[in-house]
C-alpha cells in the first residue's frame, strides 16, 4: 500500500452516518409514540407513515443502507488488493461527503429542485465508486494501467 488507508476511515464514517440516521429515525418514532400517541404498530416497513419530514428521513436512511454494502465492497477490496493510493482515498472521501449531502437534502425537502440535487450527489457517488473499482482492476492487473 503506497498511502495510508484514508478510504478505510471514509468507510467507517459512512457507517457512522448510517447509524446516525437510524438513531434519528428511532428518535422520531419515539417522539411520535410519546407525544402524539401513535401506536407502535403504525410504523409498517416500506409503507409511508408519519409526517412527510419523518418519511424523508426514513428514506434517506434506507438509501444510505442500500448503498453501504457496495461502498464497503469497493473500499475493502481496494484495501485487500493494495490498490489504495491518494486518488482512491480522495474518491472515498468524496463518496462519503456526497452521501451526507444527499441525505441532508433528502431530509430537508421533497421539491423537484431538491430531488434533482439529490440525484446529482448520488451520481457523484456512483461515478467515484466506479472509478475506485477501475483503480482496483488496474492495480490487480486486470486492466492495464497507464503506459
Amino acid at each position: 500500500m503506497s498511502a495510508s488507508p484514508i478510504a478505510l476511515v471514509a468507510l467507517t464514517l459512512y457507517a457512522l452516518w448510517a447509524m446516525f440516521l437510524v438513531i434519528s429515525v428511532a428518535a422520531a418514532r419515539v417522539h411520535q409514540v410519546v407525544t402524539k400517541g401513535t401506536a407502535v404498530t403504525k410504523f409498517t416497513a416500506g409503507v409511508p407513515h408519519g409526517p412527510e419530514g419523518y418519511w424523508r428521513l426514513n428514506r434517506a436512511h434506507m438509501n444510505t443502507i442500500e448503498n453501504l454494502p457496495i461502498f464497503a465492497a469497493v473500499v475493502l477490496t481496494g484495501w485487500a488488493a493494495g490498490a489504495i493510493n491518494p486518488l482512491f482515498n480522495l474518491l472515498a472521501v468524496i463518496v462519503v461527503a456526497a452521501r451526507a449531502i444527499q441525505s441532508l437534502i433528502h431530509i430537508s425537502s421533497g421539491t423537484a429542485s431538491a430531488i434533482n440535487a439529490r440525484f446529482m450527489f448520488f451520481a457523484v457517488q456512483i461515478i467515484c465508486q466506479f472509478w475506485m473499482a477501475w483503480l482496483i482492476l488496474e492495480a490487480t492487473g486486470v486492466f492495464p494501467g497507464k503506459p
